[in-house]
């Protein structure tokens, strides 16, 4: 089996790591990625080729992982060299998945999306729809756990979306409230109370939520524009504007403020 991936950030790199434990071959292609990434795929052993088409010719499996405004870009540019399962597995709205795998030629395309953190590796659940889902869900016999919920694409990123208003919804929520309770003094006693009130392991999953939303506030204000672009089509998107707007200011702040000094200092309690 030879998996292909576009683009090899947090998500290539584990499922490639995992992947390859269990006797698949991994390529990429880092044209045009910094030294480190050449050197992250380098160090796992991932097969480096020459171009996207490349990987997307060789691969009986092709997962893009790229940020979201890359997504139709990318199978555009490879869109007629894939000869296996394209998979789409990027942020984005329904309709932009849609339009990415218009181009893949071949129309063996898979609409999917984890739901989940992929720091909890490789067997983070992963939802899947299309025609060959089926074709994509072999992998879980090399360690991966895709779960096919349904038959069309579009179902799978609709439901990332949908998680994802409640989601970052939530952590810009805590984002807000402990750093106002920071500035006035009383950010232990506030973690306090609420771990009172919330869920088991509620003070580490808080801290873990907004240290992430500061580290990758660009890439979730991309995700969230492609939220509300889902919403919008069926309700006023309130909260899922007001959490674009809050993960566009964060984004604007990085390495202008001392959000991860203060957090971190939230976990050494």
């Amino acid at each position: 089996m030879k998996v292909g991936f576009l683009g090899f950030g947090e998500v290539s790199r584990v499922l490639s790591r995992k992947l390859m434990a269990e006797g698949v071959e991994a390529y990429t292609c880092t044209e045009e990625r910094s030294l480190k990434t050449r050197q992250n795929a380098l160090d796992l052993g991932v097969k480096l080729c020459e171009s996207l088409e490349e990987v997307a010719e060789i691969s009986d499996i092709t997962i893009s992982a790229v940020v979201p405004g890359a997504t139709v870009e990318v199978s555009k540019k490879v869109g007629n060299s894939v000869k296996g399962v394209y998979v789409d597995m990027n942020s984005v709205s329904p309709f932009t998945v849609k339009e990415a795998l218009s181009f893949v030629e071949n129309g063996k395309t898979v609409d999917a999306s984890i739901m989940g953190s992929i720091k909890k590796g490789a067997d983070v659940k992963i939802v899947a729809s299309g025609s060959f889902a089926e074709s994509f869900a072999e992998l879980n016999q090399y360690g991966m756990n895709i779960n096919i919920v349904g038959p069309d694409l579009g179902q799978a990123s609709a439901l990332k979306m949908l998680r994802s208003v409640y989601t970052k919804g939530v952590s810009a929520l805590l984002f807000e409230s402990l750093y106002t309770a920071y500035k006035m003094g009383i950010d232990d006693i506030l973690l306090k109370y609420l771990s009172e009130t919330e869920c088991p392991g509620f003070k580490e999953s808080a801290i873990s939520r907004i240290m992430s939303s500061e580290l990758n506030a660009k890439r979730r204000a991309q995700e969230m524009l492609e939220v509300v672009k889902v919403v919008s089509e069926y309700t006023d998107p309130v909260m899922s504007r007001a959490t674009l707007e809050f993960f566009q200011m964060i984004s604007k702040k990085q390495g202008k403020s001392n959000y991860e000094k203060i957090f971190h200092g939230f976990s050494d309690d």
